[in-house]
């Protein structure tokens, strides 16, 4: 029950509170190790191949040794530990952070989940293109144990979808496992991204990616001097039950926006004097909402059909946001390629929200 709130919480936008890298760890390795003093020379070698090939065959196998000198590695995570032996080739992803990590290591997973109760109908915008052959597994709300182990993975990446100790050691029975990795329900992407250049052998990519994504959020922030505290508000309204609204700087939702240097409405911030993190207004309390930038999921919901929402001084100003489901996903849960997706899509109105600073 639990974890399908969680879910739902997802959804609803109410109770969850995180490039492109080399996909060959052979040259990865291969680039720190020499090649043998045997391939130099200009003449042919008596078994037909010249200097060059031998120098790739040689540079070749002294790569693969390295990659295997590196294994095994152990990783720690919040569920205790698991030692990867070898490179995995098969990866299964059983959320969207860890299936926008391995994609960011230029690495595609052989299969990934969609969750039917979390309304995941198809790979989300910033995935176009990049599962295309990969299996999708379809789940409402249950670790679909059969679909994964038929994938014959050699790795499986999971958060919130085997939150029970016993769905979790069924799952590192299929394949070694790792969960989340640490204490909050969303990890921040770049440890998920720095995890899997350890399993991968690529620390150096898994830097590389990280230094890129940042580097474009910091970009955009030097671009943008006049975001630097201006107040946001990020709300999700439910026809006929009310308005949620992130009330905590430390919410996955709210990163991308600090790191912006941007900050929560200081009139939102005190209403949550519990530190809850969402709490939920009337509909007449909408003007609450108003702030330097708006944004707001409405759930299919038109906007003109919004009492009071016309009358707020961002709606007025262009400096309002209609979010979709799937952006929310990517806030709520950021990863290295839906942040520079939200970025671009926001780009309009932060350009706005800047130049009226």
């Amino acid at each position: 029950m639990r974890r399908l709130l969680l879910l739902l919480g997802l959804v609803l936008f109410v109770s969850l509170t995180a490039a492109c890298g080399d996909d060959d760890g052979d040259d990865a390795a291969g680039s720190t190790t020499s090649t043998s003093s045997a391939t130099t020379g200009a003449e042919d070698r008596d078994d037909g191949t010249t200097p060059e090939d031998a120098d790739d065959d040689t540079t070749s196998t002294t790569s693969q040794e390295a990659v295997s000198a590196s294994y095994p590695v152990t990783i720690e995570h919040a569920l205790g530990s698991t030692t990867i032996e070898a490179r995995p080739d098969r990866i299964v992803t059983l959320n969207v952070q860890w299936t926008d990590a391995v994609l960011a290591m230029g690495e595609q997973p052989v299969g990934y989940v969609l969750s039917t109760a979390a309304g995941e109908a198809e790979p989300y915008p910033w995935q176009s293109g990049l599962l295309d052959g990969s299996t999708v597994i379809e789940t409402p709300d249950t670790v679909p144990f059969e679909q994964i182990a038929a994938l014959d993975p050699d790795l499986i990446l999971v958060t919130f979808l085997a939150s029970e100790d016993s769905q979790f050691e069924t799952l590192e029975e299929i394949a070694p496992t790792i969960g989340l990795l640490g204490g909050r329900e969303v990890d921040p992407w770049q440890a998920q991204v720095e995890t899997l250049g350890t399993v991968l052998g690529e620390p150096e990519d898994a830097a590389d990616v990280i230094a890129d994504v940042e580097g474009q959020v910091a970009a955009m922030a030097d671009e943008l001097p006049g975001l630097d505290g201006a107040t946001y508000t990020m709300a999700n309204y439910v026809p006929g039950t009310g308005i949620y609204v992130i009330a905590d700087p430390e919410d996955g939702s709210s990163k991308l926006f600090y790191d912006l240097g941007m900050e929560i409405d200081p009139e939102i911030l005190e209403l949550d004097a519990e530190a809850v993190g969402r709490l939920q207004i009337s509909f007449e309390q909408i003007g609450l909402l108003d702030a330097d930038l708006m944004c707001m999921l409405l759930n299919g919901t038109d906007p003109a059909e919004v009492a009071g929402l016309s009358e707020l001084g961002a709606v007025a100003e262009d400096a309002f946001i209609s979010f979709q489901l799937a952006d929310i996903v990517g806030l709520n849960t950021p990863t290295p390629i839906s942040v520079p997706y939200l970025l671009d899509l926001m780009r309009p109105t932060l350009e706005i929200v800047a130049a009226g600073a």
